[in-house]
C-alpha cells in the first residue's frame, strides 16, 4: 500500500490477531468492506495466549468465540476478525448498513478439524448465521509464493432476499491464461498463471447470475470442454451430524499355559514384582521376593482353571476365577483381575457379550465406527445448540432422534445388527467439498488402447538399447 501511494492514515503498525504487546490499531471500528489475503497454513503460537484468552473469557462477545483453529493455521482467525468489524444490518436502515468480507484462503478452511472442532464450528457458525454468500475456487500457480490452488470467501451479513439462505460455488479453476514466455522469465517462484479482465468479468457475471448448474466453456489439457461453473446448495447442506457406532466386545477366555504366559506383559502383573523403596535396599528386596511370590500363586490359581476349557462368556469366566481366589485364599484387586482378563482373553465372535456391571453391553473399540449423517431437509438454522466437544448435546439428540434412528435402520443394523449409537459422542460438522461438487468423471482408456502404447514403448526402449550396443 505504501509503495502504491496509498494513504497511510489508515495504516496501523501491530499484530492483528493480538501478541500482547500490540492492541487492535481499529478497536471499535466498523467496515463497510473488508478484504485480506491472510498468510496460508501459518502458526499462531506467538498470539496463542492472547487469542486463547479472548476465546475463554469474552466468548461470542468478542472475536473469537465460535472456536480457535489448530495451531498450525490461523486463516479462520483472521476471518473471524474481520467478521467482529462487520457493520450490524438491519434492511432500510441507515445507521445498521451491514458489511460485506472476500478473503483468499487455501483448501484448508474448508474442510479441516473434525465435526465439533474448532475449524468446523466456525464453518458452522458462519453458515448457520447465513453470512458466507459464495466461495469461488481460484487456479493454481496463481501467487509468486505458492503453486496451490486457492479460494475466495465471500461473506456478508446483507444478503438480497434470492441469496438468503444458500451459498453459491464457483468453479473458477480454469479461468486462466499461461504466462509469455517474457513474463514468465519475471515472475518469481510458483506463479505461472494469469486471470484475464475478461475471464475476471465472466466470473463476475457467473456470481451475479446466482444459478445453479450454469456451464460455461472452459480449456482443458488443450482442448475446449463444456464444464459446470455454479452450483448452489441450502446452507443445511454443508452440516451433518457425526454419529460413533459401537459393536459389543465379544471374548473368550481360557487358561493355557500359552495365556497365563501373557500375564508377564501386563503392567499391572509385571509391577508386583517391583519395589519403590530405593533408599531401603533390604525392604525393597523382601517386598520383591514377596511380589514375586504373589505372582506364583496368581500362575498356580489360573493353572487349575486350565481342565475347564474355553469359556465363551466372561461371566461365567469370572465367576469360576473369583470361587478360585476363594479356595487359593488370595485377593484379586481390580487392577490384576483387568491383567487375567487382558491375558487370558481373546476376542471372539462367537462368544457371548461382555457387559458391565449394570448390564449393559461394553463397546469393542477395535470394532468402533462413525458415521456422517445429513442434516435433513426443513432443518431450521441456526442449531439452538451450543458449541464446543465438552458441550452437553441432549438438546441435540432430541432434535434428531428420527433421523438417527431412520440412518441406523436403513445403512447400518442391517449388516450389524447388534450394533448401537453412543449419544453422547455425536457432533454437529460442518465441511464445505467444493472439488466434489464439481468433480467429472474421466473413464479410463480401452485396455486395448494402454497396451499399443506399452508395446510401443517397449520397441522404442528396445531400439535404444540396441544403439548403445552398436
Amino acid at each position: 500500500m505504501l509503495i502504491k501511494d496509498e494513504d497511510t492514515a489508515n495504516i496501523v503498525l501491530g499484530d492483528t490477531l493480538g501478541d500482547g504487546k500490540t492492541r487492535d490499531g481499529f478497536e471499535g471500528r466498523r467496515f463497510h468492506y473488508l478484504m485480506a489475503n491472510p498468510p496460508f497454513g501459518v502458526e499462531w503460537k506467538d498470539q496463542k495466549d492472547v487469542v486463547e484468552r479472548e476465546h475463554q473469557t469474552l466468548g461470542f462477545a468478542g472475536r473469537f468465540g465460535a472456536g480457535l483453529p489448530a495451531i498450525n493455521d490461523g486463516s479462520l482467525l483472521f476471518l473471524q476478525h474481520m467478521i467482529a468489524k462487520m457493520h450490524p444490518y438491519a434492511e432500510g436502515d441507515e445507521d445498521r448498513p451491514g458489511s460485506r468480507i472476500a478473503i483468499v484462503f487455501n483448501g484448508s478452511p474448508l474442510f479441516s478439524g473434525d465435526a465439533g472442532s474448532g475449524p468446523s464450528n466456525i464453518r458452522r457458525w458462519i453458515i448457520e448465521n447465513d453470512w458466507l454468500d459464495a466461495i469461488v475456487a481460484l487456479p493454481d500457480q496463481l501467487f509468486y509464493n505458492t503453486g496451490i490452488f486457492t479460494y475466495v470467501w465471500l461473506v456478508t451479513n446483507r444478503k438480497p432476499p434470492e441469496r438468503r439462505g444458500r451459498v453459491q460455488l464457483i468453479d473458477g479453476t480454469r479461468f486462466f491464461i499461461k504466462m509469455t514466455e517474457s513474463e514468465y522469465r519475471k515472475a518469481l517462484n510458483n506463479k505461472r498463471n494469469l486471470i484475464t479482465e475478461e475471464q475476471i468479468r465472466h466470473l463476475t457475471r457467473v456470481y451475479g447470475n446466482n444459478q445453479d448448474g450454469e456451464i460455461a466453456e472452459v480449456q482443458i489439457n488443450g482442448g475446449t470442454e463444456t464444464r459446470v461453473v455454479s452450483r448452489i446448495f441450502d446452507n443445511r447442506e454443508f452440516g451433518f451430524l457425526k454419529v460413533t457406532v459401537e459393536r459389543p466386545l465379544r471374548m473368550n477366555f481360557e487358561a493355557t499355559p500359552e495365556r497365563i504366559a501373557r500375564l508377564d506383559d501386563q503392567s499391572a502383573f509385571a509391577n508386583l514384582a517391583t519395589s519403590k523403596k530405593r533408599k531401603d535396599a533390604a525392604a525393597a528386596e523382601r517386598e520383591i521376593e514377596e511380589g514375586q511370590a504373589l505372582q506364583d500363586a496368581i500362575r498356580d490359581l489360573l493353572a487349575t482353571l486350565e481342565g475347564k476349557g474355553r469359556y465363551l462368556d466372561r461371566a461365567a469366566f469370572e465367576a469360576d476365577l473369583t470361587q478360585a481366589a476363594k479356595r487359593a485364599d488370595l485377593k484379586l484387586p481390580a487392577p490384576i483381575r483387568k491383567a487375567i482378563f487382558a491375558a487370558l482373553g481373546e476376542r471372539d465372535p462367537i462368544a457371548a457379550i461382555c457387559r458391565d456391571a449394570k448390564g449393559q453391553p461394553e463397546p469393542d473399540s477395535e470394532l468402533r465406527d462413525t458415521e456422517n449423517i445429513p442434516l435433513p431437509p426443513g432443518t431450521d438454522l441456526p442449531l439452538p445448540m451450543d458449541f464446543g466437544p465438552d458441550k452437553p448435546n441432549d438438546r441435540l439428540i432430541a432434535a434428531f432422534r428420527g433421523e438417527i434412528d431412520a440412518y441406523m435402520a436403513r445403512e447400518v443394523l442391517p449388516h450389524v445388527p447388534d450394533a448401537w449409537v453412543d449419544d453422547d459422542k455425536t457432533k454437529i460438522g460442518y465441511e464445505i467439498p467444493i472439488n466434489r461438487h464439481f468433480y467429472v468423471y474421466k473413464p479410463p482408456r480401452p485396455l486395448a488402447e494402454i497396451e499399443a502404447d506399452i508395446a510401443q514403448l517397449e520397441g522404442e526402449i528396445a531400439g535404444l538399447l540396441k544403439g548403445l550396443i552398436a
